[in-house]
């Protein structure tokens, strides 16, 4: 009887010694607060983002801020929307290709500046919420990887584009060399698609962020 307490004492001491498994988190997109920034659109130049897939690569001194840092789902995302005129609303209705509109993207970064969108979130209309900061929850959620890229598809065009910011904070957008000035040519990147992120602007922050549910 004796032996057999001993050895039951060694089995659950052994148990004990297991490490419990890591908890589910949910973890911001951008991994860290980078400060707050406001869109530019009413003032003059009003910029938006037009017709491309884009996602921040840089900002202040902080890079792969909207790459995810562990294995999860993707499960809403936020964008904050200037205020923009009727004036400047029908400019870039009638140049970019309709109402304002976005969505959530996915990316998986290859070589030379190469992603492929592995998946993308519902199309949201954005003219109802502009001068708001507005979340979207995802109606499925999406599965991401660590390393994968968190950036925004905007098949029109979206006034969530802050501008006149220092030298050290720049996006890019799924651009080829050549192409980087011209903003009504329809680059916005579909679902399995390879695009090349050649343009970088600098100066410029796109304003939306994502939450991510990781994997335990």
């Amino acid at each position: 009887m004796l032996r057999f307490r001993t050895v039951l004492a060694a089995v659950v001491g052994a148990g004990l010694a297991i490490p419990a498994a890591a908890p589910a988190t949910l973890d911001p997109i951008p991994t860290v607060d980078p400060g707050d920034a406001t869109p530019s659109c009413p003032d003059k130049p009003c910029y938006a983002l037009g017709r491309t897939t884009g996602y921040q690569a840089k900002i202040g001194t902080n890079r792969g801020l909207y790459v995810v840092q562990k294995d999860g789902v993707l499960v809403s995302w936020t964008i904050k929307l200037s205020t923009p005129t009727q004036k400047q609303i029908d400019f870039f209705d009638k140049s970019l290709g309709g109402e304002s509109q976005a969505q959530i993207s996915v990316m998986r970064p290859g070589t030379k500046l190469h992603a492929r969108l592995v998946a993308s979130g519902d199309v949201q209309k954005l003219q109802p919420y502009f001068g708001q900061t507005v979340e979207f929850p995802l109606t499925t959620t999406i599965p991401v990887k660590k390393g994968w890229i968190i950036g925004l598809t905007v098949p029109t065009w979206a006034p969530a584009l802050a501008a006149g910011l220092g030298g050290d904070t720049s996006w890019r957008a799924s651009r080829n060399k050549g192409q980087c000035d011209d903003s009504q040519a329809q680059t916005a990147q579909a679902v399995n698609q390879i695009g090349r992120y050649y343009c970088l602007y600098r100066t410029a922050r796109i304003v939306y962020s994502a939450r991510v549910i990781s994997t335990p």
